[in-house]
């Protein structure tokens, strides 16, 4: 049963001296502590985190200074704790006080696991109404159309007496010239021929 320690700066001139000293007096054995430097908590691959976690064995416990160490959001806190949980793996913070082979520990996280899919849920059910709303005033969601039906009748004439597709854009913007993939899409040029032929 050992206690293993990893420790993580984000930029390459921060320096990892206080969270090693601190994983040290938490009881890591000091061949068994893991440092990465100028490595983001949001990257899924840290080379000494991937390391820590290949060293890590049934009743062990990992010793961190502080959850955002080891990841940036809820969900990977969450990913990260499960993946303990299924090793026999203990998660020890020190700064927060939690420490899994407690009933408070555990708890904690079963917190942060309910407040993670809490939020899932807020996400899918805004995602929902909003498309509801949307449709209940006539449309289908996404982005309004650039150009209404009559801009795009003016478009397809602009083009039938031979303005460039550049010049069509400028006279549909009134002022504010249209991008040409625009009119491109008004006048139901989707094909490479067809825009090279313009």
């Amino acid at each position: 049963m050992a206690r293993v320690g990893y420790a993580r700066v984000s930029t390459a001139d921060q320096h990892p001296e206080a969270q090693r000293d601190r994983l040290l007096q938490a009881g890591c054995d000091p061949d068994l502590i893991f440092t990465d430097h100028g490595a983001s908590g949001a990257s899924a691959s840290r080379p000494a985190w991937d390391r820590c976690r290949g060293a890590l064995r049934t009743g062990d416990a990992l010793v961190v200074v502080k959850l955002d160490r080891v990841g940036r959001s809820v969900r990977n806190l969450i990913e990260v704790a499960a993946e303990l949980e299924a090793k026999g793996v203990d998660l020890v913070v020190l700064d927060q006080g939690i420490d899994t082979s407690t009933a408070a520990g555990k708890l904690m996280f079963h917190l942060l696991a309910a407040i993670a899919e809490f939020e899932r849920d807020l996400i899918r059910e805004r995602t929902r109404d909003g498309l509801a709303a949307t449709k209940a005033r006539g449309r289908n969601g996404g982005r309004k159309a650039r150009l209404d039906s009559d801009q795009r009748a003016l478009a397809a004439k602009l083009r039938a007496d031979g303005y460039s597709i550049r010049d069509i854009g400028i006279m549909l913007g009134n002022g504010k010239p249209v991008s040409r993939q625009t009119v491109y899409r008004a006048l139901g040029m989707t094909s490479d021929s067809d825009k090279a032929a313009s």
